[in-house]
């Protein structure tokens, strides 16, 4: 049977596809690039924003209007968390939460639609999710938050953190398979190892490290700062391994203390700015990225207003920034909500000033000759390449961006001669 698999969301969502592609490889099925010319169609789904959904439900019924007499599996989280609106849409389809996408052979192979949505995921091999020179790798299952808004917990439920063998194998094949950059991904990397008794995140690294050799670099995924406390000089000391590139993703969401409350974030402000504050200490030029919701239910202008001070404050690096929008299933759904054009003006306001803070950081670099691993291409096809503070470099050739996928995996030195506030473009100068 030919499958054609298509994928939505997050770097765990992919690696979810690269092992379902794995799984019926090894069962003999063939996967093909178009819906077109497949018998069968896995639409691997992300609900983690209204507008996500709002963009998944219409591609669904375009999948229906396309898909007459084709097997249908509709998975990943809105199979999970929203199934009753999938079947609304393709009443016919297979339904694979996110636990269950380890039996997706069994689902293929059954004559009638399977409505599998619960359970535990029962991993047995990890398979790589390799685009261009690199791979993401899932370290776990779920999480051990219940932030108010998310409805991302009710898709793939509480924490399941996965073998270290599973893992190091996994990393193992990708850099066999020419991966130079290994994205350590869940939905709290900091998490890991909470379930699995005295073995957390930076034993993880560091296992890795000495077990898988070659020549590649580990970007460690999303860590929540209330998980990421305990293990912080763990995390510190891996970070300053020549193989790890300097960089930390750590979700602030806001800086108001009573925002965050009714979040259920389970830190405080000044908890999470003594985290950025200590890393960059120790880590020079360490890149920080951070998420921040614009508009939850609570916020007034003094919160807004503390947020705000917060990214001038701390001037981050990198700066994912949504508007609060409503998720069924979630407590902050039956709160009293902030109203839209509140939201539209406050989330204006701080882009801008977001932009500002980061285009200011990159400037710095205009003139540097940095040495970038080039890992990936744009979805223009033009090479990209990563400084080790993981700053995204358009390599350049007499100033025309370059499409050549044979420097894939290639270390080279860039000589830096534009910023904007999301990367940094620059001259190639040679491959080392």
């Amino acid at each position: 049977m030919r499958v054609y698999i298509e994928t939505y969301g997050c770097t765990l969502n992919k690696a979810d596809s690269a092992l379902m592609q794995r799984l019926l490889l090894s069962a003999g099925y063939t996967i093909v690039d178009s819906l077109e010319e497949a018998e069968a169609i896995i639409v691997n789904t992300c609900t983690v924003r209204s507008d996500t959904e709002d963009r998944i439900i219409r591609r669904l019924r375009r999948v229906r209007d396309l898909a007459r007499g084709k097997k249908v599996v509709i998975a990943g989280c809105m199979a999970s968390a929203q199934p009753y609106t999938v079947k609304s849409i393709i009443p016919e389809a297979s339904l694979v939460s996110p636990q269950n996408i380890t039996r997706i052979v069994e689902v293929l192979e059954s004559p009638r639609p399977l409505y599998l949505v619960g359970g535990i995921r029962d991993v047995t091999y990890l398979s790589a999710c390799v685009t261009d020179a690199v791979a993401a790798i899932p370290v776990a299952e779920g999480c051990v938050g219940d932030c108010s808004y998310c409805i991302v917990k009710i898709a793939r439920r509480r924490l399941r953190s996965y073998s270290p063998e599973l893992i190091i194998s996994a990393v193992r094949e990708a850099v066999e398979q020419g991966a130079k950059e290994i994205e350590l991904t869940a939905q709290d990397t900091a998490s890991y190892g909470l379930d699995l008794r005295s073995f957390r995140l930076p034993d993880l690294v560091e296992a890795i490290l000495k077990r898988v050799r070659g020549d590649y670099l580990i970007r460690i995924g999303m860590a929540n700062p209330d998980t990421i406390l305990d293990i912080l000089d763990g995390i510190i000391e891996v970070l300053k391994h020549p193989n790890i590139f300097k960089f930390l993703h750590i979700p602030m969401q806001s800086a108001d203390d009573r925002v965050l409350k009714i979040m259920k974030r389970r830190y405080t402000y000044d908890e999470f700015k003594s985290i950025v504050l200590e890393v960059r200490r120790k880590i020079p030029g360490i890149m920080i990225a951070t998420d921040i919701i614009v508009g939850h239910p609570g916020e007034d202008d003094e919160a807004f207003q503390r947020t705000v001070e917060a990214v001038e404050e701390l001037k981050f690096d990198r700066v994912h920034l949504a508007q609060y929008t409503i998720r069924p299933r979630t407590e902050a759904a039956a709160m009293p909500q902030v109203p839209d054009p509140v939201k539209k003006r406050r989330s204006s306001m701080l882009a801008k000033i977001i932009e500002d803070v980061c285009s200011a950081i990159n400037r710095e670099y205009l003139g540097a000759h940095s040495e970038c691993v080039i890992t990936h291409r744009s979805f223009r096809k033009h090479v990209i390449g990563r400084t080790i503070n993981y700053r995204p470099v358009i390599v350049r050739i007499n100033g025309q961006p370059i499409t050549n996928s044979e420097l894939l995996g290639r270390k080279a030195i860039i000589h830096i001669n534009e910023a904007t506030f999301y990367d940094l473009r620059g001259e190639l100068l040679k491959i080392i």
